[in-house]
């Protein structure tokens, strides 16, 4: 039936005790590693080899330290321009599919790495430069989303001609794995 006031209020104290621990848990920093794992947006403040033990094993050829910097910078401006940054895989495996030419740069901390496994050899089939950055939270922070994102299609416009060239220059010298 129903419960005496006093049962009610024994319950509410309960709750409000299990939501004051939640909060005494929440406002623990655990270490900074475990943080930066389990959020996502602490990865982004590591140092370039720590974000290397989170690649997968497919995601080859790397970027560089230097040459990852271009491309967030590249990846930053392109984001300003309506059509010329196709961000998530539906959007850039169909804009792959369809024919549109321009830079792909793959996340390389992917899980079930299957999702995206075949979009490397689509990119090859249609002579497409690309490459693997470290984690897609990176990917997305210069896209200035919070999502993370596990490629973009970079399309060339006036505005970074001379960056796009340069990132595609050292894109296209990378070897390409067998």
């Amino acid at each position: 039936m129903g419960k005496s006031k006093k049962e009610k209020r024994a319950l509410e104290e309960e709750d409000n005790d299990q939501c004051e621990a939640k909060k005494l848990k929440v406002e623990e920093q655990p270490e900074e590693s475990e943080a930066a794992v389990t959020s996502g947006y602490g990865l982004v403040n590591l140092s370039y080899s720590d974000k290397m033990r989170y690649i997968s094993v497919i995601a080859k050829p790397m970027a560089s330290k230097k040459l990852a910097k271009k491309l967030f910078k590249l990846i930053k401006k392109a984001s300003k321009k309506k059509t010329y940054l196709r961000s998530g895989l539906k959007d850039v495996q169909t804009r792959i599919r369809k024919g549109e030419n321009g830079l792909v740069v793959f996340a390389g901390d992917v899980t079930p790495i299957d999702v995206m496994s075949h979009l490397p050899i689509c990119c090859e089939e249609r002579e497409l430069p690309y490459v693997y950055v470290p984690l897609r939270y990176d990917i997305s922070t210069a896209m200035g989303v919070k999502r993370p994102c596990l490629m973009v299609l970079i399309r060339d416009h006036e505005d970074y001609t001379e960056l796009y060239k340069e990132c595609e220059n050292e894109m296209k010298s990378l070897p390409i794995p067998n």
